[in-house]
């Protein structure tokens, strides 16, 4: 066993419960010396994730972020469990999509409201 294996092997990588939805993540060492929480057993073709969320496995079993664009067609990613979890909110992911959700709630919830009071029938005499 090599000495990255081994170091890695004694810092628990591995799985872990959400502490919202309760559902397995793996805990997974990054190329920072950090850690990040991956859904566990998915991999999707990276042509589908947003560059700043597609998570590569290294040949050491870190994992490394995946921004090249456009993503060869053939390579799969790994995304944050945070992304899947059913208890979190999605992050803002395309804001220009976020902003066109909240116009269109927007213009669902006029088409709702009860119209305004009208005024008089006749207009008023202007002189």
């Amino acid at each position: 066993m090599g000495v990255v294996e081994e170091g890695l092997r004694r810092l628990q990588v591995g799985p872990y419960a959400c502490p919202l939805c309760g559902l397995p993540q793996d805990r997974v060492p990054t190329l920072d010396q950090d850690w990040i929480l991956l859904e566990p057993g998915l991999e999707v073709p990276a042509h589908l994730v947003p560059a700043e969320h597609r998570w590569i496995t290294l040949s050491d079993g870190r994992v490394a972020v995946y921004g090249v664009c456009p993503p060869d067609g053939s390579q799969r990613c790994r995304i944050e469990h945070r992304l899947a979890c059913s208890n979190q909110p999605l992050p803002d992911l395309w804001p220009w999509l976020t902003a066109l959700r909240a116009e269109n709630a927007r213009a669902a919830q006029r088409r709702t409201d009860p119209e305004p009071p009208r005024g008089p029938q006749e207009l008023p005499d202007a002189g």
